[in-house]
């Protein structure tokens, strides 16, 4: 399962995705909705990120099993004029049922590979303090910058901090 970068989002990939979505609301993860999460929200959700991704406004990455798509990232390519060489990495899921099978890694290691094709070389994302998602990004080499405590709520509004990361994917020498 390798990860492929959509250029649009067709109707049946918007169900896919929002399944993916409202599996890892539901689920327990902190990606900004809140339990529990219907999939007509879900489906609303990726209608208007298809749009910002046929506007060339975000780039999206998926996986695919048997089932559809499983697992998904995107970039938030629409910055200010300041900020043309970033890129903000949101909403790396994965399904429930794809779980423990390196799919997160690998679409982290894609979007690396698809920022610098869209000519993104500095990536900032946040995660949940202590999260398996946080473990994560620090055994990629993500740089972390700090924690805000308290800074959302899980989806059964319990409280949670956030841990913001970076990614320098051309790294200058210093002096």
């Amino acid at each position: 399962m390798q990860p492929r970068r959509l250029r649009t989002i067709t109707p049946r990939q918007i169900d896919e995705l929002a399944e993916v979505l409202a599996d890892c609301v539901n689920g327990g993860a902190s990606v900004g909705f809140m339990a529990p999460y219907p999939p007509a929200a879900a489906r609303a959700f990726f209608e208007k990120i298809a749009a910002d991704v046929a506007a060339g406004k975000r780039a999206i990455l998926v996986v695919e099993d048997e089932r559809g798509i499983c697992g998904t990232v995107q970039l938030v390519l629409d910055l200010p004029d300041n900020q043309p060489h970033r890129a903000d990495l949101v909403k790396m899921l994965v399904h429930s049922r794809a779980r423990r099978k390196g799919l997160g890694e690998s679409l982290m290691r894609a979007a690396e590979a698809m920022a610098l094709e869209c000519k993104r070389t500095l990536l900032v994302l946040d995660a949940v303090t202590g999260g398996d998602a946080a473990r994560l990004y620090a055994r990629l080499g993500w740089t972390r910058v700090g924690d805000v405590p308290e800074f959302a709520l899980y989806p059964d509004g319990r409280v949670c901090g956030t841990t913001y990361f970076y990614k320098d994917l051309e790294p200058r020498p210093s002096g």
